[in-house]
């Protein structure tokens, strides 16, 4: 057995996903390819975000913040991923090890705190629209910023500093990151309290941030369903669907992988390494496209900056119209309609695929969800 006297002098393996090395080259396209969607969604919102100042409102200095912790959590794992599937690069110091975990879990207990600002501001939007701007200044949502800052750094930061007083008897560790429970398992001390800590970080995170979410929808809930007008009710759960939507894709893979680390015994490996990534990636590539396509004026400007105004008809052959008026069956001339016309947009040949991509998206969205689009 290999003892190793302090962390300081260890270097550890990483294995990758362990029964599928064969596959590790075609995973890595998948990953890539999710790694570059990662990096220009969420650089095209910041981009938005910071450029427009019609977007310096709270619910969009809110997204940018969480679009930051995104990239602080892909950017902490997918360059060593990537360098471990293409060029066999397995060896990582411990303090690189520890680095890594630190800005992995940190940017996800950041990301946590800030879905629950980003409920609050829901139910201020929802609840109290006529103070929404005197309750949430932009000094509260820096305040609410640096409040989720300081979250992430208290209670990551004990966790390696606790594994750096252990003794490790194992160095290779079958995964993808240095992830806490798969590091704690490489040692040989007692791990009692290391165990301990990462459960309660899961719950002071995961419990409590989700029972205060869960607070705060069921106070939206109550003022909806008290909503007189059916417009209203609409235009309100609108409002926050796209939050809704962001919640599900952050806590559920995440839940599912954390229950089955601990109780699922007869579930592969590579399932649980598989999980244990995805429920880090799935936000930080979901999230700007959930509210690129639900939020219409998020949507508009994506399309203003990345596409050019070219008009199509929808129709047959496509023809270009541009602003010329259309010619009626009474031969009279009348402006283009919305139904009519899509703002598809040509995009330029020096765009980037991303645009194709947005404006497609946004088609779709214009067919099938027209009715919350009128909201």
């Amino acid at each position: 057995m290999l003892i190793f006297n302090h962390s300081s002098f260890t270097t550890f393996t990483l294995v990758g996903i362990p029964g599928l090395e064969s596959q590790h080259l075609w995973l890595s396209l998948s990953f890539f390819s999710m790694f570059l969607a990662m990096l220009i969604c969420n650089g095209a919102i910041l981009f938005l975000v910071a450029t427009d100042p019609t977007l310096h409102t709270p619910m969009y200095l809110l997204l940018a913040l969480l679009m930051v912790a995104d990239l602080i959590s892909t950017l902490a794992l997918l360059p060593k991923l990537l360098c471990l599937f293409w060029f066999n690069h397995r060896d990582i110091t411990s303090n690189a090890c520890f680095t890594q975990m630190f800005f992995i879990h940190g940017a996800s207990v950041v990301r946590s705190a800030l879905l629950v600002a980003m409920a609050f501001d829901r139910f201020v939007a929802v609840c109290e629209p006529l103070h929404y701007n005197t309750i949430l200044s932009h000094s509260l949502v820096g305040r609410l910023g640096l409040a989720a800052l300081a979250k992430g750094v208290i209670l990551i930061l004990p966790m390696p500093l606790l594994l750096q007083r252990l003794t490790f008897c194992h160095v290779v560790i079958p995964h993808t990151y240095c992830d806490h429970m798969a590091v704690v398992k490489m040692a040989c001390d007692h791990t009692r309290p290391n165990r301990i800590y990462g459960l309660f970080v899961i719950l002071i995170v995961v419990g409590l941030d989700m029972l205060l979410i869960g607070f705060s929808y069921g106070l939206i809930l109550q003022a909806v369903v008290h909503l007189n007008s059916r417009d209203a009710t609409c235009k309100a759960l609108n409002a926050c669907s796209a939050h809704l939507f962001v919640i599900l894709v952050t806590y559920v893979p995440a839940l599912f992988s954390s229950f089955t680390h601990r109780i699922g015994h007869n579930i592969p490996p590579h399932a649980h390494i598989l999980l244990a990534n995805l429920y880090l990636l799935l936000p930080s590539m979901l999230n700007p496209i959930i509210y690129g396509i639900k939020m219409k004026e998020m949507r508009d400007k994506v399309a203003k900056y990345l596409c050019r105004g070219t008009t199509w008809a929808v129709g047959p052959g496509n023809i270009p119209v541009s602003k010329r008026p259309m010619r009626t069956a009474d031969n009279a001339f009348t402006q283009p309609s919305k139904i009519q016309l899509y703002s598809k947009m040509s995009c330029r040949k020096n765009r980037p695929w991303s645009s194709i991509l947005f404006c497609f998206l946004a088609y779709m969205k214009d067919q099938f969800v027209c009715t919350f689009i009128e909201l």
